[in-house]
């Protein structure tokens, strides 16, 4: 286990920006990606406001209809199994490949590990089962399966990068991604890798989104610039999003050797789940508390050396009241007051993405020197009490910073980033 992990790449393709230096001037700036943005034709959904990918257009089923950026090239071989959120990977993949200094030739030596989380694409399988039933099933797609179910991301990216070391999906809802990121650490530090790829894509449209709405789980709130404001006491739900974050992660010595530029060092990570609801949070973070300490404990930290919390915060009633609890049960009781903010106040929500997407801020923050601030909180629920939560971004440069997550079935998972 003496082996450390540092974050070399990094691809963004996010409601807040479609590159880092975009995405860190927006959290700098406390600039939203929230917009009015229909999900369906049907006026009497209460949904109005998501926050949609900007430069993307992948609306259709058929890929031939699809646009994004000229400045990527994706081939017609490869599209033709990919779902849309399956572009915003292969885009964020290009960028973190060029950020970390490395090609495609790099990736098939089988040290290299490829290790992804979606939830698949509702919105493709329904269109390709449509069209079976249509058929009474003589009919088909040949690439419906893979460009579809759940493991489309590795499916995809693995044949088309040529990676021969480990490679699997992770599904643990919203904390899929920060599954897959606490495993790669994992991979590094036991030798099975010496490089790791992590990414979480997510598709925005009704068929990923809306059957969140009976759950009564979404904002029903109008206006862009409120719908989404995580501790606020007047939250009434998550806004959604969607996009591709990818994360290069390699062993120390490996990233020296190449004359790598270093993000920041994963130094921990813990995992525990609620045992409480298929749904729901337990009402004190029982689970959350649970596996801050175990991250904490894994990166030999105590909590008063946690500079910021990035908090999984989605702006639901339930779910910040939970972490509330759990923050201040960690932090506040033993002393200790980090700075702590939900950054799906400017994003959105990204599901299963959401845990690489906020790894990705940490890096960025640690390595610029600022943490970023609550810039849609006006009145903190009774149950923030005690926690450092500031309004706008602090010029302050973080040493050492947790980022949590926590998905269906009560997963929580929890990193420790550090400054190299």
């Amino acid at each position: 286990m003496s082996r450390s992990a540092l974050i070399t790449g990094i691809g963004f393709i996010t409601s807040i920006g479609n590159d880092a230096a975009t995405v860190s001037a927006s959290l700098r700036a406390g600039r939203h990606g929230m917009a009015v943005h229909p999900l369906c034709d049907n006026p009497d959904v209460a949904i109005k406001v998501a926050a949609p990918v900007r430069e993307f257009f992948v609306d259709s089923p058929s890929w031939r209809d699809w646009t994004w950026p000229e400045r990527y090239e994706l081939p017609r071989e490869t599209l033709r199994s990919l779902a849309p959120h399956g572009v915003y990977a292969f885009c964020a993949f290009e960028q973190a490949l060029a950020d970390a200094g490395l090609t495609k030739s790099d990736l098939g030596d089988g040290a290299t590990g490829l290790f992804c989380a979606s939830a698949g694409s509702p919105f493709m399988l329904h269109h390709h089962l449509a069209q079976a039933h249509f058929s009474q099933f003589e009919r088909g797609n040949p690439m419906g399966v893979v460009s579809s179910i759940a493991g489309t991301l590795n499916f995809n990216l693995a044949a088309h990068y040529g990676i021969t070391g480990a490679v699997t999906g992770f599904v643990s809802a919203c904390a899929s991604s920060s599954h897959a990121l606490g495993y790669a650490l994992d991979e590094i530090r036991l030798g099975r890798q010496d490089r790791m790829i992590v990414v979480g894509a997510e598709e925005l449209n009704a068929d990923t989104l809306l059957p969140f709405a009976p759950m009564r789980a979404l904002s029903v709130n109008p206006d862009p610039a409120t719908a989404s404001r995580p501790f606020d006491s007047a939250r009434d739900g998550f806004v959604g999003t969607g996009g591709a974050v990818v994360l290069i992660i390699e062993e120390a010595s490996l990233a020296r050797r190449r004359g790598a530029s270093a993000y920041a060092e994963l130094v921990g990570w813990g995992q525990a789940s609620d045992g409480h609801s298929v749904a729901t949070s337990h009402p004190e973070g029982a689970g959350l508390r649970k596996a801050m300490k175990r991250a904490l404990r894994d990166a030999v930290a105590t909590p008063a050396q946690i500079d910021y919390v990035n908090a999984h915060a989605t702006s639901t009633p339930i779910g910040d009241r939970a972490e509330a609890h759990a923050l201040r049960a960690v932090f506040t009781d033993a002393g200790a007051h980090p700075v702590v903010s939900g950054t799906k106040g400017l994003t959105g929500h990204g599901l299963s993405m959401a845990g690489a997407m906020e790894a990705g801020f940490c890096a960025l923050a640690l390595r610029e020197g600022w943490i970023p601030g609550n810039p849609h909180l006006v009145h903190p629920d009774c149950a923030c009490g005690g926690l450092n939560l500031p309004r706008e971004t602090l010029s302050v440069a973080p040493s050492l910073i947790l980022n949590n997550s926590s998905g269906f079935g009560g997963s929580n998972v929890c990193h420790v980033l550090r400054k190299v």
